[in-house]
């Protein structure tokens, strides 16, 4: 296998619980010694925790949690988030990187964990991948007193894996895992929920499967798993094998192709329950408009942001192998890319794009459907557009929209609900 797939020099690292250790920094502590949470103090009791040092993480206290849950006999200091001191400290550490490595092989994943491709630098520096590394990490340290982990691979997900899983057991936090290392340390992962990309209710989905380790899902039938979660299910299965052909370069390209988009600030914290039905209603609106349009879409797309305070979220797309205008369709992609990221955290924004749009010539199937099947759901979607077109979006409405947590009819008596 080693001699199919790529074998870069890839590194992904991660600052180490980054906002508490600012905080630390900034207050000529260590974050290592110190009990200091990141939270709002104003939210009360039920605050959520931002961040928590490795001194209080190393006593079971995960990074994020409400204040209620952290035991009483734990004492702590609570300092508020201050997001610009962050950004300047992230902005330090991405100059470090760039000066080992060009703009092109570095991919900034999020504000504390970057990835970098050092595979045509190690002649220049006359050093291997896990010397570099470790030259990195102290330059980091002395630079801004923050501590970094590193995995090293042969490509993004491996690296990343042994960042997540490995690195920090080390006192250098640093860990290689190489292709062979597939069988031994992939595999081995339990709750599937460690492993990069899989989330609690993506596990949930995986286990009902008889999936509960990375190695069940490497050695599940792949044509079974695309069956039932479409082109994601091949995505799982590839990187339970570790298998991973995307490059940073990947992540540079920009898309010029048109898309339908809409995204919703809601008027409360959402979760994994009541979510579903915003999704559903937005979902209801882009199909009726690639209908309008006589369009068709290949790529989806789902953001989620949480709440203020969390400051975090995701965004992911989906490549479908056959266009669709289908509400139905639509809705089960978004909730498969749901189900694999969503963290059970509060939800305060959705966003959904339709892209890769084609213009609708005709009836495409697949196995399961048949033509009189996509007609029936076709003239349904018909009528439905029409009588809402002739007579107002309120018109006709799901019996789901009269739930307390709907937003579709105050949101069709707006102007302006979508945009491109």
């Amino acid at each position: 296998m080693e001699n199919n797939y790529p074998k870069r020099n890839i590194m992904c690292i991660d600052l180490k619980s980054f906002f508490a250790s600012c905080e630390c920094v900034e207050r000529g502590l260590d974050p290592f010694k110190i009990p200091l949470v990141v939270a709002n103090k104003k939210q009360g009791n039920g605050a959520i925790t931002l961040a928590v040092t490795p001194y209080l993480k190393a006593q079971g206290i995960p990074s994020r949690t409400r204040l209620y849950n952290i035991p009483q006999n734990i004492k702590y200091m609570i300092v508020p988030p201050r997001m610009k001191l962050y950004i300047a400290k992230s902005k330090e550490v991405v100059s470090i990187y760039l000066d080992y490595v060009s703009a092109e092989d570095l991919h900034i994943y999020s504000i504390d964990e970057c990835f970098l491709d050092v595979t045509n630098y190690l002649k220049l520096y006359k050093k291997n991948d896990y010397e570099l590394a470790a030259e990195i990490l102290n330059k980091i340290y002395k630079k801004t007193g923050l501590t970094a982990t590193c995995g090293i691979g042969p490509n993004l997900l491996l690296a990343k894996v042994a960042m997540d899983i490995e690195a920090k057991k080390y006192k250098n936090g640093i860990a290689k895992w190489t292709y062979n290392d597939i069988e031994t340390k992939l595999w081995s992962i339990t709750p599937l929920s460690k492993m990069w990309g899989i989330g609690p209710r993506m596990e949930k989905n995986l286990n009902i499967l008889n999936i509960y380790t990375i190695g069940d899902l490497a050695k599940y039938d792949k044509n079974k798993l695309k069956d039932k979660f479409g082109i994601m299910g091949i995505e799982l299965w590839n990187h339970a094998n570790g298998i991973d052909l995307s490059k940073i370069s990947d992540y540079k390209m920009q898309t010029k192709d048109k898309s339908y988009s809409h995204s919703q600030v809601l008027f409360k914290d959402y979760n994994g329950q009541n979510i579903r039905l915003i999704i559903s209603e937005m979902v209801d609106l882009l199909a009726t408009r690639l209908r309008t349009n006589n369009k068709q879409t290949t790529i989806i797309g789902l953001g989620i942001s949480y709440s203020k305070e969390i400051k975090s979220g995701f965004y992911h797309t989906l490549k479908l192998d056959v266009p669709t205008d289908s509400n139905i369709e639509i809705n089960k992609f978004c909730n498969i890319i749901f189900d694999r990221y969503y963290n059970n955290l509060p939800i305060r924004k959705v966003s959904i794009s339709c892209g890769g749009l084609t213009s609708k010539k005709g009836i495409q199937l697949n196995l399961f459907d048949t033509v009189q099947t996509i007609n029936n759901e076709n003239k349904i979607n018909e009528a439905i557009d029409e009588i809402k077109n002739k007579y107002g979006k309120n018109s006709l409405i799901k019996a789901s929209s009269l739930l307390p947590d709907s937003t579709a009819m105050e949101r069709n008596t707006k102007i302006g609900g979508h945009h491109e």
